[in-house]
Parts: structure tokens; C-alpha cells; sequence
């Protein structure tokens, strides 16, 4: 590709240098460039990009992008860009690089703080499911049809997005389902995306660590309902109260889905246990081996997204009786000695609530319900007492143990969340620092009938411990031990 095409798809401030070179690739990573590349300098939370940029002209760098006019050099070897923001550029050029792929699939981005990976992965499901070539991204795992791509981030970087979406194009895929991040609106990974279709679930607290309040966090998800196109759709949860502030100013069509008001997709349980629900979804019964009123809600909306899409309703309702649960969302574990285990990725203090309130709907009067939860290092301190406190409102047995302790000390964050109870409540909770351990004590105490949660890492089969990462996965243990 010339450097003169790359940079139609982005407004420069400045340019120095010769714009008519043949590009060889596009990098944010200095490690990664080579002769006749291009390096666009972001500036990161730890690193400055531009700090590196002599270093990539001297490895050959064609151009340079970035934001910071002290770093402009009158240099006959690589052309210089200014950009107002070098994150946007990135997003955008990574988008024409790759041929713009976004714009030949139907592509719809989900977003909220609980749901979106069971939203998704359905969605991706049901679509295939109609005889339709799909691709996912991921928190667990990517998909082109039925080629799985291991997943590092929620959503991908720009490069690494736009080069998913170019293969699943290639692939034949028509669709396209994805995850769409907080931090990856903030940081623009999905500048340039050509969306069809935005899904909200639900706000609640988490990323305050990244977003500093609340509020900002609320205006971030929203940025991507904002820039919808006027021919595409948005389906939005009205029984949250950030629902309808997400499509505040969307120009796209809007759609809501509620479980307690009127909305244009309605649903209620009829009945209920571990295996699934029997729902009346618009005035249609249908059966689901989903479970959990938040579940119920995530069904909703995708009800609502396929009918966007333009499937048959009848066909829809068919497949979504077959859907199974998502990896580590609330997947259901029988013990021959008669009690249950749920694994699920709750790792919020309004998911964790929304299992515990699901468990205790279902359970049997009389039986116990037995929680193994921690929470993570390195983020959200914030979280943690309130966490601790709503699962120990909620069981009868609590065990407080790690999540993913990262660099922090497993014990700080386990008195972290110590402080969110009383004495009293402390006197009769348990504190097991080793999660094996503290899911082996879990299945000890479990009598016939007990249910046992151990929430926090769901789909996830690693610890990671003072920067490493070790095999770690909830299931296998449960298991072990059932």
C-alpha cells in the first residue's frame, strides 16, 4: 500500500517527508518494526511510544505517526505525521490497512459491564445455527466460523481486531459478534469499525481503577451507541437506569428489552431449576437450558439483536432452545454425592448478587449454599469489601479465597475484603489463601442437596501469581474433589 492511501483514512495535522513509499506493515510496537514500516507512537499508561521513535527510524521505519510536535524531525529517510490523537489513527488505519473488513460483514458490538460474553457467544451460535457463516471475539475465545483464535483481551487491538475481522472475510463469514470493552473504546481500538448494531446489558461497578469514577465509566460505553450510523440498530436493557441513557442522541433505530416494565421484548419465568427455564418470551412459551433472571435478560437481548437482524422469530425461539451455557456462566456441575457446584466468571459485586439470588431461587428449602469467591490484584480495590459482604449476606457458608492475585500480596487482598465484614460475620467465614484448597473444603462441607458457587474465574484456566502464569481451572478441581 502507498502511504498516501493509508493516510486518507485519518486527518493529519502536518506532514514532513514523502508520502508516495510503499508500505510494508503498520505497528504500534517498536519490537515489531522493520524496513518500510509504518510506527504510530501511542502514549501508553507506563510507556511513551515516542520515546522510541528514533530507535524505529534507525531500524528503517518508513513513517511515523504521532502527537507530540517535539519528537517532528526533518529526516530524508521517514516521514513524519502529527495526529491529534495517535490511539484514533491507529484504529483508523488499521481499519483501511486491512481493506476496511468491518464494512463487508454485519457486524454488532455488545457492551455493558455483566453479559456481554454469553451475548455474544450466542449470538455468534444462533447465527450459525441458521445456516449463516459467523465470527466471535471474545473475553474467552475467538471464532472465524468454526476456527477458534485464542483471546488476550476482551478486544483486541486495532491491528489485531481489524486483522480478525479481514480473515473472517475471507472466511466467508456474513456476521460478526463482539465484546466491546470499556477500555477499548477508551483507548479507540475500534476506531474506523463500521457497526450495524449495538447491544447495552447492564452498568455496574468495575474498571474504576481505569476510569476513575463512575460516571466516566457510563460515558465510555456510551461512546458507542453515539457513533452508530443512522441505518443500524440499537437494542437497549430498560430495567437498568443506564439503559436508556445509553441511547440518549443515537441516531440508529432503538429497541428495549425489560423483565419487570413494558418494553418491545418482554420475557418471564414460568418455571425454573438448575438445568433451565421454561420462559414466556413475548407472549411465546420456550424452554432454555439457561438459569438466572440475569440470564433471562442476556435471552432478551438476543432475541431482540436476531430479530434486528431480520431472522424469523420462530426460527430464532428454536434455537435459542438450544443453546447451552457459555464456559464459565453459570455452568452447572451434579455430584454423584447429590449436591451441585456452579462455576461462573462473577467477579462484580452486582454479578456475584445476581448468582447468589439465582442459587437461592432454585435450591431446595432447607439446603445450604456454599460460596468460594476472591477477587483480583492490580485492579479495582474499591470492589472487594463489597463483594465479601454480598456473598456472605447470601450464604450460608463462605470461604474468601484468591482470584488471580497478580502482583499484589494474596493476603492484602483477602483483608481487603475481610473489611466489608462485621466480627460476628468473620467469626463463622472461612479464609483459605489456596483456591484448590478452599474448593476441596467447599466439597467437603457439601451435604446431598447443598449447592456450592465458586465464582470469580469461570471460564479462565490460569492463576496468575507475582507475574506468572500458572494452570489453574475451577473445574477441574470441583471435579476432583465431587
Amino acid at each position: 500500500m502507498i502511504l498516501k492511501d493509508l493516510l486518507n483514512a485519518i486527518e493529519p495535522i502536518e506532514v514532513v517527508g514523502d508520502v508516495n513509499k510503499e508500505i510494508n506493515g503498520l505497528h504500534f510496537d517498536s519490537r515489531k518494526i522493520g524496513a518500510g514500516d509504518v510506527f504510530v507512537a501511542q502514549v501508553g499508561t507506563a510507556v511513551d511510544g515516542h520515546t522510541f521513535i528514533d530507535g524505529c527510524v534507525a531500524k528503517g521505519a518508513a513513517a511515523v505517526v504521532l502527537s507530540d510536535r517535539a519528537y517532528m524531525r526533518n529526516d530524508t529517510n521517514a516521514t513524519y505525521i502529527l495526529v491529534d490523537n495517535t490511539d484514533k489513527a491507529l484504529g483508523l488505519m488499521a481499519s483501511k490497512w486491512f481493506g476496511e473488513p468491518s464494512k463487508a460483514l454485519t457486524l454488532v458490538g455488545v457492551t455493558g459491564t455483566n453479559g456481554k460474553t454469553t451475548i455474544a457467544t450466542l449470538l455468534y451460535k444462533l447465527v450459525r445455527a441458521l445456516g449463516h457463516k459467523a465470527g466471535l471475539l471474545s473475553t474467552v475465545v475467538n471464532y472465524i466460523e468454526d476456527e477458534a483464535v485464542p483471546a488476550t483481551h476482551t478486544t483486541p487491538d486495532a491491528i489485531e481486531l481489524n486483522g480478525l475481522l479481514r480473515k473472517m472475510v475471507d472466511a466467508g463469514c456474513d456476521y460478526a459478534f463482539m465484546e466491546v470493552s470499556s477500555h477499548a473504546i477508551a483507548q479507540e481500538r475500534i476506531a474506523g469499525l463500521d457497526f450495524d448494531g449495538a447491544l447495552f446489558t447492564n452498568l455496574t461497578r468495575d474498571h474504576i481503577d481505569y476510569h476513575k469514577t463512575f460516571d466516566n465509566y457510563r460515558d465510555t460505553k456510551k461512546r458507542l451507541f453515539d457513533n452508530l450510523k443512522k441505518t443500524a440498530f440499537a437494542v437497549t436493557n430498560k430495567d437498568d437506569k443506564n439503559g436508556l441513557v445509553m441511547t440518549q442522541n443515537c441516531k440508529a433505530k432503538v429497541k428495549t428489552y425489560s423483565t419487570r416494565s413494558l418494553a418491545d421484548y418482554k420475557a418471564q419465568i414460568l418455571e425454573e431449576g438448575f438445568d433451565g427455564m421454561l420462559l414466556n418470551l413475548n407472549g411465546k412459551e420456550v424452554f432454555v437450558p439457561l438459569v438466572g433472571r440475569f440470564n433471562v435478560s442476556n435471552l432478551l437481548c438476543i432475541y431482540g439483536a436476531a430479530l434486528n437482524l431480520g431472522f424469523d422469530e420462530l426460527d430464532v425461539l428454536r434455537v435459542l432452545s438450544t443453546l447451552k451455557p457459555v464456559n464459565g456462566r453459570f455452568e452447572t456441575i451434579h455430584s454423584p454425592k447429590g449436591w451441585t457446584a456452579i462455576v461462573d466468571y462473577a467477579h462484580t459485586p452486582d454479578a456475584v448478587d445476581n448468582v447468589i439470588q439465582t442459587i437461592r431461587e432454585i435450591k431446595k428449602e432447607g439446603a445450604k449454599l456454599i460460596t468460594v469467591v476472591g477477587c483480583g490484584g492490580n485492579r479495582d480495590k474499591g470492589k472487594r469489601p463489597m463483594m465479601a459482604k454480598i456473598a456472605k449476606q447470601g450464604s450460608e457458608q463462605l470461604i474468601l479465597t484468591s482470584d488471580n492475585p497478580r502482583d499484589e500480596e494474596p493476603a492484602d487482598i483477602l483483608n481487603d475484603m475481610k473489611a466489608g465484614l462485621t466480627e460476628e460475620e468473620l467469626r463463622s467465614t472461612l479464609v483459605i489463601e489456596d483456591r484448590a484448597a478452599a474448593i476441596q473444603t467447599a466439597c467437603t462441607l457439601a451435604q446431598k442437596d447443598d449447592v456450592i458457587l465458586v465464582a470469580g474465574k469461570g471460564h479462565e484456566d490460569y492463576q496468575i501469581i507475582k507475574g506468572v502464569k500458572h494452570h489453574f481451572d475451577d473445574h477441574e478441581i470441583v471435579k476432583r474433589y465431587c
